[in-house]
C-alpha cells in the first residue's frame, strides 16, 4: 500500500472515531469532524452549484449561446441574495414567490398522481389479479390481506361518523395496520443505518488494522 493510500485511510479512521467518540459525550474532536463534514459538504455543493447551475444554465447561455432570455432567471436568481442586505430585502419576495408558485404547481399533480391516483389504481388492478385465471390461493390470500388494509385504513380517517361500532371496530383494525406499517418503514431505517454502521467497523477493521 503507498503512503498517500496509508495517509488517506488513517484520516478517515480517524474521522470515523471522532464521530463515535459522541458515543460516550460530546467532545472536541467530534465537534471538529462535523464542523469539517459541515464545510467540506457546503463547498463541495458551492463548486456543483455553480458549474452545473450558474455557469452551465445562465453564463454559458448568455455569453457562448447568446440566448439573452436567460438574463431573466439570472437577475431572479441575483435577487434571492438581497435578503442577506436588510433594506433589501422585500426584492426577494418576488423570486421567491415565483418559485413557491412554480414548484406548488408542479407538485400537486405529481403527488396526486403518485400517492392518490396511482394508489387507487393499484387497488382495482389488486381485485382484478384476485379474479383472474391465473391467480393462485397465496395470490388471493395476499390480495383480501392487502385489500382490508386499504380499505380499514381509509376508514380510521374517515372522521364523519364517529368510531363506534361496524365503524370503531374496522377503525381499530385500520390503526394496527398503519402501527405495522409505521413498525416496517422504522425497522427498514433502523437497518440502513445498522448496515452503514457495519461497513465503517468492516472499514476500521480491515482497511486501516488490516485485521484478519
Amino acid at each position: 500500500m503507498d503512503w498517500g493510500t496509508t495517509i488517506s485511510t488513517t484520516v478517515a479512521a480517524l474521522l470515523t472515531l471522532a464521530v463515535f467518540s459522541f458515543l460516550y459525550r460530546d467532545n472536541p474532536f467530534y465537534k471538529f469532524a462535523e464542523h469539517l463534514v459541515v464545510g467540506v459538504s457546503a463547498g463541495y455543493w458551492m463548486v456543483i452549484l455553480y458549474h452545473q447551475t450558474l455557469r452551465q444554465k445562465a453564463l454559458d447561455k448568455i455569453f457562448s449561446d447568446h440566448q439573452w432570455w436567460y438574463v431573466i432567471p439570472l437577475v431572479l436568481g441575483i435577487m434571492m441574495w438581497t435578503r442577506l442586505v436588510r433594506k433589501w430585502t422585500w426584492i426577494s419576495r418576488y423570486p421567491l414567490a415565483l418559485v413557491i408558485g412554480i414548484g406548488t404547481g408542479v407538485a400537486i399533480p405529481l403527488e396526486m398522481k403518485a400517492k392518490i391516483i396511482e394508489q387507487l389504481n393499484g387497488s382495482v388492478d389488486l381485485v382484478s389479479q384476485m379474479h383472474a385465471a391465473n391467480s393462485t390461493f397465496v395470490m388471493d390470500v395476499n390480495g383480501v390481506i392487502v385489500l382490508i388494509g386499504i380499505v380499514t385504513a381509509l376508514i380510521y380517517f374517515y372522521f364523519s361518523k364517529a368510531h363506534k361500532g361496524t365503524t370503531g371496530f374496522l377503525a381499530q383494525i385500520g390503526i394496527a395496520v398503519l402501527m405495522v406499517g409505521f413498525g416496517a418503514s422504522f425497522g427498514f431505517t433502523v437497518m440502513a443505518r445498522v448496515s452503514l454502521l457495519i461497513q465503517r467497523l468492516q472499514f476500521l477493521i480491515y482497511d486501516w488494522l488490516h485485521w484478519t
